[in-house]
């Protein structure tokens, strides 16, 4: 259960994946992209995605929650960086037992963040720049606060009893059910006032909708045509893998806890409620979908993204995201899971490409290197990696400046209801408490979400009041301000890496070969489009790694760099990365 916890984004939305084997030959890896011509090309394809968690981003009435005003005072800054879409965490009405992901009202703003007039600028706003805003919806589950629970709890005659999934005590006890984030882990939540239990697969706060219920469904479409109306672009579909239940709630065989997504995800009539979903809403906007990780299996990921099944428009797997771990990662497993999905999706469908988000810890702490002396050249690395691959790249506020985990040691220093939940459970059942908290210094949600850091002043510029999370105290020589004056600084490589994506739609649509395959220290590959050809060269490693990829160098010419000087032999320095042009 602790490893569960720990690593929170494996057992909330990880796709148990199929663990066939790249189409390879030798040390190649080829997979061909059908991407070429007008008919296929979407923007949401050719966008870079920036992810907003705004209670962190800027706080503008001194009150330590960042707030969509405070977002509207950024928008240059966001424009600079080059990005075309924005995606922003849940600013719907809430009691914020899980920073906003327990809705209370869909058509309102959280006071924290404002009102529907500051929506209504920030989108009017982002528009005139010419970026798009994608927003987070939560489907799975309400908050218990939400008018349809407060019904449905109410009376098991209420015409919303059906809204949620019940369990009348009379019929016994209900069937085990894992709850990700109760304190027992228990999804099954008993209420005096009807003599029954109410189903949560995530906070006791969060009880699950009823996706069978088609008067619920067509509430939920209004609500999505409500925000399309306003102008939005975009839906990201919040654990919607794990909506679809099993109303008849079989017995599961003991264990299933270690492996629960497998009897999560994809459950019975998924793809039809998707399809609705398509029908009623986005068929009728010019919006990009995506919904929060990818089935059991290959087969499941494209029955939901390819574009003949008119579901959704991109899968967001997890299998990547979750190689990092307290004790490392290999490098050949890292390329054999991209290169793998790659060549899944090289003919039909669409994938996000991502290494971070409001679930995991920072980026450059779990893949890259956060020591003063690599900090830097590994996240200029990472971005290179993410701007460089097939999909559409999500980046996450902050990892732009190579934002590292927040150092906090005592677990008075964590917000995350989860992982307060889980420090609990170990401590009832006497689990090993110095271990975990070891493991969430690592990969604590909360180290994604501290404030972001504008300047070097206190609170980094982020709010002149007390932040509702610490901030980071490197933010005193880690922040905008600071790099903004550096050329050769994190933030105005990944401004130059977005710019050259952008340039060059072979790092779009174009093939992906990954040469040199089991190099433990070297991730190689190219992209090519239309006889235009590009390698891509990373050393994962904080020593010099050798390159084997069989191309004369000698003449190419290297387009982008995170070093000053550029490669000058088949040896790449420590966390090197270079896109060269063949």
């Amino acid at each position: 259960m602790l490893k569960q916890l720990l690593h929170i984004t494996t057992f909330l939305f990880t796709a148990v994946l199929l663990c066939s084997s790249c189409n390879s030959a030798n040390n190649k890896t080829e997979t061909q992209s059908s991407v070429t011509d007008s008919t296929d090309r979407k923007w949401w394809k050719e966008a870079v995605v920036y992810q907003i968690y705004p209670r962190s981003f800027k706080d503008s009435d001194g009150d330590g929650i960042g707030d969509l005003t405070g977002i509207i005072s950024k928008l240059d800054y966001i424009k600079s960086l080059g990005v075309d879409v924005i995606w922003l965490n849940p600013i719907y009405s809430s009691p914020n037992d899980d920073n906003g992901y327990d809705v209370s009202d869909y058509r309102n703003i959280m006071k924290d963040f404002g009102t529907m007039q500051d929506f209504d600028a920030l989108l009017k706003g982002l528009h005139e720049r010419g970026i798009k805003l994608v927003m987070d919806f939560v489907l799975n589950h309400s908050s218990d606060e939400h008018e349809w629970f407060k019904q449905s709890r109410s009376s098991r005659a209420s015409k919303y009893r059906d809204y949620y999934h019940w369990w009348n005590k009379e019929k016994g006890t209900p069937p085990a059910r894992y709850s990700l984030f109760d304190v027992n882990h228990d999804a099954w939540k008993y209420d005096t006032l009807t003599n029954a239990y109410y189903l949560h697969y995530f906070s006791r706060k969060q009880p699950d909708l009823n996706w069978e219920n088609p008067t619920l469904r067509r509430e939920v479409f209004d609500i999505m045509k409500f925000w399309a109306d306003k102008g939005i672009d975009g839906f990201r579909l919040d654990a919607f893998q794990f909506s679809a239940k099993d109303t008849t709630f079989p017995v599961f065989p003991s264990g299933y806890e270690k492996n629960f997504v497998q009897y999560y995800a994809m459950g019975p009539h998924l793809h039809d409620y998707l399809k609705e979903m398509n029908q009623q809403v986005f068929s009728k906007y010019n919006v990009m979908s995506v919904a929060e990780g990818a089935g059991n299996s290959f087969e499941d990921a494209h029955n939901l993204v390819d574009a003949d099944r008119k579901e959704l428009g991109m899968a967001y797997a997890f299998e990547g995201v979750d190689i990092a771990k307290p004790e490392g990662y290999s490098l050949p497993h890292f390329k054999e899971v991209f290169s793998r999905w790659d060549s899944a999706f090289a003919e039909k469908g669409w994938l996000a490409i991502f290494l971070a988000n409001h679930d995991q810890a920072r980026l450059v702490s779990r893949f890259g290197n956060d020591s003063a002396a690599f900090r830097d050249v590994s996240a200029k690395m990472l971005a290179t990696f993410l701007l460089s691959m097939r999909g559409t790249p999500y980046y996450y506020y902050g990892d732009e400046l190579g934002m590292t985990n927040a150092g906090f040691n005592k677990i008075e220093d964590y917000k995350d209801m989860p992982t307060l939940n889980e420090y609990q459970h170990q401590k009832n059942i006497g689990g090993d408490i110095k271990k975990f908290m070891a493991e969430i210094k690592f990969s604590c949600r909360d180290n994604g979400r501290t404030p972001m850091q504008w300047d070097s002043s206190t609170n980094a510029g982020f709010t002149r009041g007390k932040p509702w999370l610490q901030t980071n105290s490197n933010h005193a020589y880690l922040n905008v301000a600071m790099q903004e004056k550096n050329p050769n600084s994190c933030l105005n490589y990944f401004r130059k890496m977005v710019k050259l994506r952008k340039e060059n739609p072979a790092l779009v649509y174009g093939k992906y070969t990954l040469l040199d395959k089991d190099n433990p220290d070297v991730y190689a590959y190219t992209r090519e489009l239309n006889n235009k050809k590009f390698l891509v060269l990373l050393n994962f490693k904080s020593k010099n790694s050798t390159l084997h990829t069989g191309i004369d160098l000698s003449k190419a010419k290297t387009l982008i760099s995170n070093y000053t000087t550029v490669l000058a032999s088949e040896t790449l320095r420590p966390y090197e990365a270079a896109v060269i042009e063949l």
